[in-house]
């Protein structure tokens, strides 16, 4: 499992889960390919794309 960080470009379209460092789910969304993973509250986070 890839994780990716706030800021880091969007490899694939798709959905996408958010993760505070304690592996908590924050939520999901829909990214598009090219555009940037957006920031999150809290520091540590990061996104994985769901299968």
């Amino acid at each position: 499992m890839k994780k990716y960080k706030p800021g880091e470009e969007v490899p694939v379209s798709g959905d996408y889960t958010a993760y505070d460092r304690k592996g908590h789910n924050g939520g999901d969304l829909y990214l598009e390919k090219g555009k940037r993973f957006p920031a999150t509250q809290h520091e540590g986070s990061y996104y994985v794309i769901k299968e």
